[in-house]
């Protein structure tokens, strides 16, 4: 009997980890999109009772993930998160990868941005603004469903995980790929050129066109893209900054397999 209970005891715990761990992530990822928020519009956001997001709240503080406003007590992302978002970065080569997306920028007078697959979004990790004033922005830690994006698209081409979700797939626009099916011969479409566009598919008068970067084992670890205002982005325009933008993540490729 006392056997059973510990073995009972113990195949519960990974389940009782992994929740609380998901939990941590979630609080976290909660400031991707406010600065500062209290325990109780924490709790809210995530359908947690205030004192169980209160404990979680109180253990990231104590590990600096999480700072704290002595005068309104509200939260805010803390320093140990700043520190190792900064050495994941480095650790990535964006110190080496920034000159060649400012490059980019300048050669096409277009936004660009760098990003990475997580689950079935892509979150930006690098951007630089374009000096139109019609541009479209993407801040670093912004995320965008991996079906609706040019960066998306090219990390599911070329890489080798292929997309959670369950159909229909959420529509944003007119021309969102909403099937497996459709986004299938996408994806053979985007392997055969060596590039993905996004034709207005998230937002309406946006489009955008990207290309894999690979490392020294040549898999494809983030996508760049140039995004803007589909008057800038017509038929006759889209080879040129095509070509611009595969040449761009060719030399990426090649600082990932710089020894």
């Amino acid at each position: 009997m006392t056997d059973a209970a510990g073995h009972g005891e113990r195949a519960a715990l990974p389940r009782q980890g992994t929740q609380a761990v998901d939990r941590a992530i979630a609080v976290l990822r909660s400031f991707e999109s406010a600065a500062q928020l209290t325990v109780t519009e924490i709790a809210h956001r995530l359908g947690l009772t205030v004192s169980t997001a209160h404990r979680i709240v109180r253990a990231l503080h104590a590990a600096g993930m999480l700072g704290q406003d002595p005068v309104t007590e509200r939260y805010f992302l803390g320093p140990s998160v700043a520190i190792l978002g900064r050495l994941a970065l480095e650790r990535m080569g964006s110190t080496l990868m920034h000159p060649e997306l400012i490059a980019l920028r300048d050669k096409t007078g277009e936004a660009v941005s760098l990003g990475v697959r997580v689950g079935d979004e892509v979150a930006v990790l690098l951007h630089e603004q374009s000096p139109h004033p019609l541009r479209y922005d993407q801040e670093p830690g912004a995320r965008n469903p991996i079906h609706v994006c040019a960066m998306g698209k090219t990390l599911l081409a070329f890489g080798d995980q292929r997309v959670a979700m369950s159909e229909p797939f959420r529509r944003f626009t007119p021309t969102t790929i909403t099937t497996r099916a459709e986004l299938e011969a996408e994806l053979a479409r985007i392997r055969r050129r060596g590039y993905a566009t996004n034709n207005e598919e998230r937002i309406v008068g946006v489009r955008a066109v990207a290309a894999p970067v690979r490392d020294h084992a040549d898999r494809t670890i983030a996508a760049v893209a140039l995004q803007g205002p589909a008057v800038r982005f017509g038929d006759d325009r889209l080879p040129e900054l095509a070509a611009a933008v595969r040449a761009t993540a060719d030399r990426l490729t090649a600082l990932h397999r710089s020894p």
